[in-house]
């Protein structure tokens, strides 16, 4: 390789990040003068790649969106990384209409690996062991349609069919997509119900066109992640309750399900907020928390307790060691 295409790729990497890069700062970088930078970046617009520059003492070069796709430049670990990320996408992804582009793309880059790379990409493959994708799958332009309506700041409409099976229409305000348990996600302020609401991806059908522009909000407790985990580990549950703890509340959210609400009560004791989809299963739940605890309501769990801590003591005849 010559030593221009050398520079000229020497360059690009550099231009890659997303920075503005003075002509001094990148002569220095290549060990040329300012003005082998100007013709270096000219021969790199010459081949398609969207250099803007901006004149005066605080501009600089920056790599831009261009009307084509140009070549991209990348380095041993990026490009493993893209290579694994498109066998997944090709063959377990949790998103249709991308398999067979996914696969034209990783035979395009295996063809240009070199040989230390196109050997650690094969061992990935030959020791990875793809299982059933467990979660539902969704189409890919519906999660750019929705990606879009968030950028754009426009209101989504939609047919959503809920968990319990009931089934009607929603206007909301996008905010932002989620992936979690092999499922996808919109977080979004339900306008009908002045509140935020998590819904899966899966269960929308989408209407056009878009509803109108809104303003964005300020993300739920501001805390997305915390609000869409605790969402997620809440939303079926058909009992709930709040049971005093009596063990210290790092104790009991290591043996909660993320999400679940925990707060402490001094030192040695807590309040959990908890639940399960019958008053049977939270009560054989509580029972494993290895911890002396306190149930109030509702009755339903409150009977089912008594019976359970019943059916317990007469496990074990009078008299047993």
């Amino acid at each position: 390789m010559s030593d221009t295409a050398q520079r000229l790729l020497r360059l690009l990497s550099l231009l890659q990040t997303p920075r503005d890069w003075s002509g001094p700062e990148l002569a220095e970088r290549l060990g040329v003068t300012a003005r082998t930078v100007r013709n270096d970046v000219e021969r790199l617009r010459g081949l398609g790649y969207p250099v803007h520059g901006i004149r005066g003492v605080t501009g600089g070069y920056r790599l831009g969106p261009g009307a084509r796709l140009p070549p991209l430049l990348l380095d041993d670990d990026e490009a493993v990384a893209v290579a694994v990320g498109l066998r997944v996408g090709a063959t377990q992804g949790a998103v249709t209409g991308i398999e067979e582009a996914a696969l034209r793309a990783l035979t395009k880059l295996e063809q240009l690996l070199p040989s230390r790379l196109r050997h650690r990409v094969n061992g990935l493959r030959a020791y990875l062991v793809p299982l059933p994708h467990a979660g539902s799958r969704v189409d890919a332009d519906t999660l750019t349609a929705i990606a879009a309506a968030s950028r754009d700041h426009e209101r989504l409409r939609f047919d959503y069919a809920a968990h319990d099976g009931s089934a009607g229409r929603r206007e909301v305000e996008p905010h932002r997509l989620a992936h979690s348990r092999g499922r996808w996600y919109l977080v979004g302020w339900d306008v009908a119900r002045s509140d935020w609401r998590t819904f899966r991806v899966d269960r929308m059908r989408l209407r056009t066109p878009n509803g109108p522009r809104f303003t964005p909000r300020e993300e739920p407790g501001g805390d997305l992640v915390g609000h869409v985990t605790t969402g997620l580990a809440t939303a079926t549950w058909q009992c709930r309750a709040r049971v005093t703890v009596r063990a210290p509340a790092e104790h009991v959210r290591d043996l909660l399900p993320s999400g679940v609400r925990v707060e402490p009560l001094g030192d040695d004791a807590c309040v959990a907020e908890v639940g399960s989809d019958t008053p049977q299963m939270l009560a054989c739940y509580l029972g494993m928390l290895g911890a002396g605890f306190e149930v109030t309501e509702p009755p339903e769990l409150v009977a089912e307790i008594r019976a359970l801590a019943e059916r317990y003591r007469r496990a074990v005849p009078e008299g047993t060691p």
